[in-house]
């Protein structure tokens, strides 16, 4: 197995080409997660400002690599020391990561590409929409327990505002009103809460996690409300129309993850660094 400070001084990047690479990712993860509450096709508001304050993150950890000095991060021996505290299962991870990425390859990439280019972009918007809607009180509930009530009323009158003049959440007025989308999970309330991430997780499927997101994931999928209708041909169709869009979203990253040196690092840093990004709402301190 093959892990970046195992690769020749020659050929294993710079920490500063790893930060951009992972800036660049960040960015298109962020922007197409912004997509979510499109009404116009251009993107919900905000989203810029997300994928900028990702860049800027990434770059600070490019301009710290220059003042702390190339030595410290060429020490194969250091880099070992910091890859085992960070992802200690790595062996049984990457395992993970080759069943999903093999998954992917043969089911949900295509069936993502096919929905991208041959689905109606009005439904796609729709079903994007409305998806969107329904998660608003649970980020409502994510962020009053963070302590931001501000940000919770805002949600819950996204809710209450779309599910009535944007059709039950079919458009999003909200969005024009001046209420903008949130992005609020219970992993992200632990963070706040000073709960550590805990080791690196690959999840069988789902992909790039932590113990602590891991758990909150679990939350999140109990609590959604999507989950309290009652039948279940709805509750599972909307839930592969969700897991399909958000899949088409991520196309424009496929290129970037497909060149990486080491797809799965890159992967692993970039999750990292976006949700500590998150948890900070875009602001994460300089210390570790």
């Amino acid at each position: 197995m093959t892990i970046a400070s195992d690769l020749p001084a020659r050929a294993r990047p710079s920490l500063r080409l790893r930060a951009l690479g992972a800036a660049a990712v960040l960015a298109v993860l962020l922007a197409a997660e912004g997509c979510a509450g499109l009404a116009d096709g251009r993107g919900a508001p905000g989203a810029d400002a997300a994928a900028a304050a990702a860049i800027g993150a990434a770059g600070a950890v490019s301009a710290g690599s220059a003042t702390r000095g190339e030595a410290d991060y060429g020490d194969a021996e250091s880099d070992r020391a910091r890859t085992a505290a960070l992802d200690p299962f790595e062996p049984v991870n990457r395992g993970i990561a080759r069943f999903n990425d093999t998954l992917d390859r043969w089911v949900f990439r295509p069936v993502a590409v096919f929905y991208d280019q041959y689905t109606p972009e009005v439904f796609q918007m729709i079903a994007r929409n409305v998806l969107s809607n329904l998660l608003d009180p649970y980020i409502a509930l994510n962020n009053f327990l963070q302590g931001k009530p501000g940000a919770g009323f805002n949600d819950l009158g996204r809710f209450a505002f779309n599910s009535t003049f944007g059709f039950f959440g079919f458009a999003d007025p909200a969005s024009d009103a001046g209420m903008p989308k949130h992005r609020e999970d219970f992993g992200q309330t632990l963070g706040v809460w000073g709960v550590e991430t805990g080791p690196y997780l690959v999840l069988p499927f789902f992909g790039p996690s932590n113990l602590r997101d891991g758990f909150g994931f679990g939350v999140d999928a109990y609590a959604a409300l999507i989950n309290r209708f009652d039948n279940v041909r709805f509750r599972n169709t909307a839930a592969g129309v969700q897991f399909v869009d958000v899949r088409a979203q991520l196309l424009p990253a496929d290129r970037l993850l497909n060149d990486a040196l080491d797809r799965y690092t890159l992967m692993r840093d970039t999750y990292l660094q976006r949700r500590r990004n998150l948890v900070f709402d875009g602001n994460p301190p300089d210390d570790e």
